[in-house]
């Protein structure tokens, strides 16, 4: 059938099963635009770029799907750029499909031209400029292939404007062959049976859930795993949901910012089994005293992760969803009960010590997280943005819902959260989605409130408002003398900036107020922002200082009266 190569993009978006697509219009895309209204997919004007790669990004992170992002050539192209990077670093599937000048003048510096797959190549899995409207179907068919197979992540597709105007006939491809491309295939049995030895003789073993597990879909195999051994689990900040926060053998977050027992037991366990963690520096600290006691079992989709970062006695390479019913069935039920006897005296410390809010009349964030928690009954998609805000997210809010939190994780890129809570929101449009920002990454993206308005999008915003960059002002207090250098932020009347969209705005700065605030955000139909007005140098607790192990914490003074 004959089609435009406009057409055949619509066309084949169609075909891979994509019903929303985010973007900015320009003149390199003018042919794609004018082709959209006939084909049934839902684009979102976003404000920026960069909010439709991280709209993109929040999509797909949300639903599981392969999320699409639209830019014309030049600097719409090179606006993608920091989005692309923030899905690159945490295995996101996303297609980005750009603009280029007409062939006839590329390489010759043409109005708004640039050489987006040369810049885009070390942040993508793979990508393509198409000059050639012939090549087309094939090309949007592997790239939809390479971004949800295997190891997840963005391609780009760069389309000149002419081959976009071309008219050819179009037949899309029913399956992609690529030679030097291959996913995990093997018989793994040897170093299953291996592994589950090295796991009936280990005492004090611990599962490092990442990432992978919430990729593969694997959170089932992951429970039955853990109740079946009786090994306690922590995750890594994006492995938060990878098995429910409520359960007595998670152990939540460790790393950097991570509860104090979870890193204690990383410190103690005498064996690591690592499940889709590419043991990110957040989360080892020094790696050559990261797990000093412990033999390691790797199990990863992406062979080059294995002995990158942390050297391992036993590699699995393999899908978790394929990897750990096998695993499931060659080890045997075991009671841990002095190991998790030790773990639980550890927890308890930590509750009297590390877990703050009720104490205090402040306005703490630490307590409006956990508010949020108590009246959403944690029933929610968390977004949450970059720095402190993030971290006390990931501590005070409980986690059990399946995909529950959406954030930046390899990259740490401020201003991800508004943008990407409208993908999630568009893709998951019956569930009700929040953000967690501070007053800093908000203003990166806070143009994208248009968006939530145009779309009619119920996206709920809690801004931890402290007038700092506060990560960083966090670091130059306790690690730079407190010279509070570039840090000190001067930030708008958010809930006035609200309203000027016609989103309903409530400032709140004591904490009686808090709870108040929260019921109406989530009895409200659309959206609400709230500005909640923190104290200003309250800090994160538990804290690895640089170069030092997990288990050597900068923690909060224990509480007079209590030991």
């Amino acid at each position: 059938m004959k089609r435009t190569g406009a057409q055949a993009v619509w066309e084949s978006l169609v075909r891979e099963g994509v019903d929303t697509a985010f973007g900015i219009s320009g003149g390199a895309v003018i042919h794609l635009y004018h082709a959209l209204p006939d084909y049934p997919i839902h684009h979102v004007l976003m404000r920026h770029e960069q909010g439709a790669a991280h709209a993109a990004d929040g999509y797909a992170r949300a639903t599981g799907k392969v999320g699409v992002c639209v830019a014309t050539s030049g600097p719409g192209a090179t606006n993608l750029v920091t989005g692309l990077a923030t899905a690159y670093m945490d295995s996101s599937p996303v297609v980005a499909i750009t603009g280029q000048v007409a062939t006839p003048v590329i390489g010759t510096d043409a109005f708004q031209e640039v050489d987006i797959t040369g810049i885009t190549l070390p942040i993508t899995k793979h990508n393509y400029l198409v000059t050639d409207v012939e090549e087309l179907p094939l090309v949007m068919k592997e790239a939809f292939y390479i971004a949800r197979s295997g190891r997840p992540g963005p391609v780009l597709v760069d389309i000149a404007k002419d081959v976009q105007a071309a008219e050819f006939d179009y037949d899309y491809p029913d399956e992609v062959r690529l030679p030097g491309y291959r996913l995990p295939a093997g018989d793994i049995s040897a170093q299953l049976e291996a592994a589950a030895e090295m796991i009936e003789s280990a005492e004090r073993p611990l599962i490092v859930a990442g990432h992978g597990v919430v990729l593969g879909a694997a959170e089932d195999s992951l429970l039955r795993l853990v109740e079946q051994t009786q090994i306690p689990v922590v995750t890594t900040l994006l492995g938060i949901s990878a098995i429910p926060e409520t359960h007595p053998l998670c152990l939540g977050m460790a790393g950097m910012h991570g509860e104090a027992y979870a890193n204690l037991a990383l410190a103690e366990a005498d064996l690591l089994i690592a499940l889709g963690s590419r043991f990110d520096d957040r989360l080892t600290g020094p790696v050559d005293g990261f797990g000093a006691q412990a033999k390691v079992i790797h199990v990863d989709i992406d062979t080059v992760e294995i002995n990158k970062n942390v050297l391992t006695d036993l590699a699995v390479v393999g899908d978790l969803r394929d990897v750990l019913p096998q695993l499931i069935s060659a080890v045997d039920e075991r009671n841990r009960d002095e190991w998790l006897a030790r773990i639980r005296l550890w927890r308890e410390e930590s509750a009297q010590r590390d877990i703050v809010g009720q104490e205090t009349d402040e306005l703490v964030p630490q307590f409006v997280m956990r508010q949020i928690w108590h009246a959403t009954r944690g029933e929610v998609i968390m977004v949450s943005d970059v720095g402190q805000n993030q971290m006390w997210e990931a501590q005070y809010f409980v986690h059990h819902r399946r995909r529950g939190l959406l954030s930046s994780g390899g990259l740490g890129t401020m201003g991800f959260a508004l943008p990407a809570a409208i993908g999630a929101q568009l893709g998951l449009p019956e569930q009700q989605v929040w953000v967690t920002a501070g007053d800093g990454g908000f203003q990166m993206n806070i143009q994208e409130l248009a968006t939530v308005v145009q779309e009619k999008l119920p996206v709920k915003i809690a801004i931890m408002n402290n007038g700092y960059l506060g990560m960083v002002r966090q670091w130059q207090q306790l690690f730079f003398e407190g010279r509070y250098s570039g840090t000190p932020l001067l930030g708008p009347d958010f809930a006035k900036v609200a309203e000027a969209y016609g989103i309903p705005g409530i400032t709140i700065r004591e904490k009686a107020q808090v709870d108040a605030a929260i019921l109406q955000a989530v009895e409200t139909e659309g959206p609400v922002l709230i500005d909640f007005r923190i104290v200003q140098e309250e800090n994160v607790y538990p804290m690895v200082a640089p170069g030092r192990p997990v288990n050597e914490m900068i923690r909060r003074p224990m509480p007079t009266g209590k030991r």
